[in-house]
């Protein structure tokens, strides 16, 4: 696999990854609940597997870019496999509403684990390491530049609405108002 097409697929899966955090923010803003403290740890290790599809992008296709997505996503992963366990048990209720079925915390899961899988496979391929000569970020492609102004706008909207939700304590166990509009 070459240099350009591992951009190209570093490219895609950032615009991919910008879907679920997309509708979380969607569903947050318009129906569902405000995020819990386990729900805003999913949403780092999501901005952390962003930043090593960034950096591949920005600084070049690295193997040590391809370790932060995974230890990223084995973060996520064991947050969203702890927020599953909670709520398992029948009669401990669910948080947020359910999409095609499942709560986002359980899709969450699924992202991490084939987040995981798929880095791994691109760790494989030796031919995207050799020298690249495409280092500048002027030089990324014009989607590569939407993609990650859209990773870096979707993040900076959580920040902010975490700040809102939560000002500079603590976050609530169970979130209903925002805090700093109160």
């Amino acid at each position: 696999m070459t240099n350009d097409v591992s951009k190209t697929l570093n490219t895609i899966a950032l615009l991919v990854l910008a879907i679920p955090l997309l509708i979380d923010f969607a569903i947050q803003l318009t129906t569902g609940p405000l995020p819990c403290p386990l729900c805003l740890l999913q949403r780092i290790a999501v901005a952390g597997v962003a930043v090593g599809l960034i950096l591949n992008l920005a600084c070049g296709i690295r193997p040590s870019h391809y370790a932060v997505m995974i230890l990223s996503a084995v973060l996520g992963g064991s947050v969203a496999l702890g927020q599953i366990t909670l709520h398992i048990v029948p009669g401990t209720g669910t948080y947020g509403p359910p999409l095609f079925g499942f709560h986002l915390y359980t899709w969450a899961f699924g992202v991490f684990g084939a987040i995981v899988i798929l880095s791994a496979a691109m760790l494989l391929f030796d031919q995207q390491y050799k020298a690249d000569d495409d280092l500048d970020p002027q030089r990324m492609s014009g989607l590569a530049k939407i993609a990650c102004a859209l990773i870096v706008l979707i993040t900076l909207g959580n920040v902010a609405s975490t700040f809102l939700e939560c000002g500079l304590a603590e976050c609530p166990a169970n979130p209903e108002t925002y805090i700093m509009l109160q």
